[in-house]
C-alpha cells in the first residue's frame, strides 16, 4: 500500500530523525523554565498536525496548517530572539573548535579524570564566609561564550582568584563590591561588572536585583552565576536561567565541577 510506504526506512532517513529528535531536545533545554516552553509545545503539535494531514493527504486543513506556519516564522524569531541568540552564542562560540569547548557541549564524550582549572574551594570558601556575615555577592564564571561584552562594563582585572582576595572585593567598604565579578579559568578578570537583569516573571520575589541579574546573564550566555543574598546569607547557584537546588556545600562543589568541565 502506497499509505504504508512511509514505513520503508533507510539509514539516512534514522540519522534524519535522530538530528531532528537532537535539535529539538537543545532547543527545550533552551527554553525550559520560560513563558517560551508553551508556544514550542503549541508549535511542535502544530507541526506534528500538520505533517499528520499531510500524510492523510487532507489537502484543505493541510494547505491552512502549512500557510499559517510559513507566515509564523517571522513571528517565531520575534518570540524566541533570546533563545535564538543564546543558541546561536554557543554554536559560534570562538571557543568551540578547541577540543575541551567541544567536548564540554558533548559531555557523554568527555573524557574520565578531566579537571578544571578553577579553584572552586576558594569560591565557596569565600561564599561561605560572606554568607556567614550576610555580605552580597555575586561571582560570574566564564564556560563558552565570551563575556567581553559584559567585562567592558567594569573595571578590567588579572587576579589570580583567591579566598581572601574576593571577600576583600565584596568588602562592604570596598569600591570594587558594587555589580558582579567575572571568573574566567583561575582569574578574576573584571570587577564592577554591570549584568543584563532578566525580565522573568517567574523568579520568586524574594529575590532581589542581584539574582535577576544572575538569571539575566545565565539565560544570555552558558556563564555560571554564585550569588550571596544580603539580606538572607543564602548561596545561590543558577545556570541556564535556572536556581539549581543543591543539598550542601560540597554537592555544589561537585555540580560546579562537572559544569565546569
Amino acid at each position: 500500500m502506497d499509505f504504508l510506504n512511509f514505513l520503508e526506512f533507510k539509514i539516512t532517513d534514522i540519522i534524519d530523525i535522530i538530528l531532528v529528535a537532537v535539535l529539538l531536545y537543545y532547543i527545550y533545554k533552551l527554553v525550559r523554565g520560560t513563558v517560551a516552553i508553551n508556544i514550542f509545545i503549541g508549535i511542535v503539535i502544530v507541526w506534528a498536525l500538520w505533517k499528520l494531514t499531510e500524510l492523510l493527504e487532507m489537502k484543505m486543513i493541510s494547505s491552512m496548517v502549512g500557510g499559517f506556519m510559513n507566515i509564523g516564522l517571522i513571528a517565531l524569531i520575534i518570540v524566541f530572539q533570546q533563545e535564538i541568540r543564546k543558541f546561536l552564542l554557543m554554536i559560534g562560540s570562538t571557543n568551540f573548535a578547541s577540543k575541551r569547548s567541544f567536548v564540554r557541549h558533548f559531555k557523554f564524550l568527555k573524557q574520565e579524570g578531566r579537571v578544571t582549572n578553577t579553584n572552586i574551594k576558594a569560591i565557596l570558601d569565600a561564599c561561605q564566609k560572606m554568607s556567614q556575615s550576610k555580605t552580597g555577592a555575586i561571582l560570574i564564571l566564564e564556560r563558552n561564550n565570551s563575556l567581553d561584552f559584559i567585562k567592558s562594563t567594569g573595571d578590567s582585572m588579572n587576579i589570580e582568584v583567591t579566598q581572601p582576595i574576593i571577600e576583600s572585593i565584596f568588602y562592604k567598604n570596598s569600591p570594587l563590591h558594587d555589580g558582579a565579578a567575572v571568573i574566567e579559568n583561575n582569574y578574576i578578570v573584571a570587577t564592577r561588572v554591570i549584568l543584563p537583569v532578566s525580565n522573568e516573571r517567574t523568579i520568586p520575589l524574594r529575590f532581589g536585583l542581584r539574582h535577576r541579574a544572575a538569571v539575566g546573564i545565565t539565560e544570555k550566555t552558558d556563564a555560571l552565576a554564585l550569588v550571596v543574598s544580603e539580606e538572607t546569607g543564602l548561596i545561590s547557584y543558577i545556570k541556564n536561567g535556572e536556581f539549581i537546588k543543591y543539598k550542601d556545600i560540597e554537592e555544589l562543589t561537585n555540580f560546579i565541577k562537572e559544569d565546569l568541565i
